[in-house]
């Protein structure tokens, strides 16, 4: 597929060019590597979620113990989506996802010597910076490599390769965890994992026109020119005129007079939404884990709900090419709310839990996808992976408290039955918040 600008190449914008033009194979394959590097991230952070029932064995950790245990990489996060999503707008997309590859391969590989709880609780906070600092530069790609067109399609099926990491890691440590009876097996295959990704990102992966442009800096129009070559378009005569607003691109720009408002119903969306959505991720190998399961056959009820999240994400990113995201991702939330309540109401066999972890899987990760599309829109190229990172961030506070939470009902005596409703609630605040938010169409 050759494009070719069609406008005199020294009048030309390239991000209008990108916007407005067929997506070339290169444009396709940095977006792919994009996917894959989400479902990296699924599968590190639910890395523990498959060990967890071994650790609590082991070091005989109770269940408000664990809960915390289940949340470190999720706080870790919020910071790294905070500190490194922002970074990511000054120095580039790409160097910090070379950045937080490093931070992942390195702490999945200490995790996997931890001798205790602090130790390993430690090591999971510094291995979720990565991860979350990996998924603000990843949204930026996505929505940056994209047509407009094409762009909220792109962006939800880039969130759903973290499912899609859940299921094929998850079936993996399941195997591991089968033929080693050794939690820490899960953690070395997350490290090799993470490692192995490097080479692509410095090979295949370019810096975006989008950031060169707004960045601008020394030899902009020479990576610029060299991108839109190799994507069969007409090089540039000179850059196009600056953003004026570049120089104050940062976080207090998303809480400016007229960004305020919205950035703040994204992170209560986001907050209470993935609040729920990790109380599902965290706790159902536990669980059915404690309901006498095996842990791999309690990995493999959690791979189910992963296969749920694949499918909902696919479902809705292709339902975005006909209907408004906003509303569909409201839809997802109030499914997902009923689906989680449903899911602690006295199902007791491997087959029942797989299908109702699936279906709950299904509308809160299609939710979550489509989130990450809501948030592309939101926020101009020069704010988008600190403002997708400064919601993720916060919001990832949420994703921290849903297990801490779960873990402290669990230890009051409340049973599923009860404790699964309550934390479904999250589904429920999240969709009232997300009916309030209104966005634009951006063509960058």
């Amino acid at each position: 597929m050759q494009t070719v600008a069609a406008v005199p190449s020294a009048f030309a914008d390239p991000r209008e060019i990108i916007a407005r033009e067929p997506m070339h194979p290169r444009q396709i394959l940095a977006i792919a590597i994009a996917t894959a590097l989400n479902a990296l991230d699924g599968f590190d952070v639910l890395s523990i979620s498959f060990a967890s029932p071994g650790i609590a064995k082991q070091w005989g950790v109770d269940r408000a113990a664990l809960g915390v245990v289940l949340s470190m990489e999720l706080i870790g996060m919020a910071l790294g989506a905070f500190a490194l999503g922002a970074l990511a707008d000054r120095i580039g997309r790409r160097p910090t996802i070379l950045a937080c590859l490093v931070i992942m391969a390195v702490g999945m590989g200490l995790a996997a010597v931890s001798s205790n709880v602090v130790m390993l609780s430690g090591v999971r906070l510094f291995t979720g910076l990565g991860i979350g600092g990996m998924l603000a530069a990843t949204n930026a790609i996505v929505a940056e490599c994209s047509n407009a067109r094409r762009r909220n399609l792109a962006i939800a099926i880039m969130a759903g390769g973290y499912p899609m990491g859940a299921i094929v890691g998850g079936s993996v440590a399941s195997l591991l965890l089968a033929a080693t009876a050794r939690w820490q097996t899960v953690f070395v295959f997350g490290a090799v994992a993470s490692a192995s990704f490097i080479p692509f990102v410095l090979w295949l992966v370019p810096e975006t026109i989008a950031f060169l442009c707004v960045r601008r800096p020394a030899d902009a129009l020479r990576r610029i020119n060299r991108t839109m070559i190799r994507q069969g378009r007409a090089a540039l005569d000179e850059m196009p005129p600056a953003d004026p607003f570049a120089n104050r691109a940062g976080i207090r720009e998303a809480f400016a007079p007229g960004m305020v408002g919205l950035t703040m119903l994204l992170i209560a969306s986001y907050f209470f939404h993935i609040m729920t959505f990790y109380f599902l991720m965290k706790w159902t190998p536990k669980v059915v884990a404690d309901m006498g399961y095996t842990a791999a056959a309690a990995g493999g009820v959690l791979v189910w709900a992963n296969v749920g999240g694949a499918t909902g994400s696919v479902t809705l990113s292709l339902l975005t090419q006909r209907f408004d995201v906003r509303r569909l991702v409201i839809g997802a939330m109030l499914g997902g709310c009923v689906a989680i309540a449903a899911l602690g109401q006295g199902i007791t066999g491997l087959l029942g839990l797989s299908v109702a972890a699936g279906v709950a899987g299904f509308f809160t990760n299609g939710a979550t996808a489509g989130l990450y599309a809501v948030f592309a829109q939101a926020f101009p190229a020069r704010l988008r992976a600190g403002g997708t990172g400064l919601v993720i961030g916060i919001g990832r506070g949420g994703a921290a408290l849903g297990p801490i939470l779960a873990g402290l009902l669990f230890s009051f005596g409340w049973p599923l039955s009860v404790v699964a409703p309550v934390m479904a609630c999250g589904c429920l605040l999240g969709s009232i918040a997300l009916s309030r938010v209104h966005v634009e169409t951006r063509p960058d």
